[in-house]
């Protein structure tokens, strides 16, 4: 099992940035960040990171703006989002995986409980 817990994220204006945290239980070998925007119903992977070797990956529309980074020792996953635009505005979900291949796609088996990002023009 791994319990996620949230925190962060909020309303800013276009060019901002906010950074969410998502404190983990334990640390699995593959973590992640996805949003789900107003209206879809899909959520779509933003940025991943396998825990040993620190590899990550970027959904394209975030490349350069978001970084995702985490604290060994406090167990805790970050997302630095930077040069927020209004169509990152969304729902994000930290997650967690305990098998299959990290990265952005689906089959994550552990989630956060999701807190609001919204960026104003």
């Amino acid at each position: 099992q791994v319990q996620l817990v949230q925190s962060g994220g909020g309303s800013v204006q276009a060019g901002g940035s906010l950074r969410l945290s998502c404190a983990a239980s334990r640390f699995p070998y593959c973590m992640a960040w996805f949003r789900q925007a107003p209206g879809k119903e899909q959520r779509e992977g933003v940025a991943s990171i396998l825990m040993n070797s620190r590899r990550t990956d970027y959904n394209d529309s975030v490349k350069g703006r978001f970084t995702i980074s985490r604290d060994n020792a406090e167990n805790t996953l970050y997302l630095q989002m930077n040069t927020l635009k209004p169509e990152d505005t969304a729902m994000y979900y930290c997650a967690a995986r305990t098998y299959g291949s990290c990265g952005l796609a689906s089959g994550y088996n552990y989630w956060g409980q999701g807190t609001q990002v919204t960026v104003s023009s």
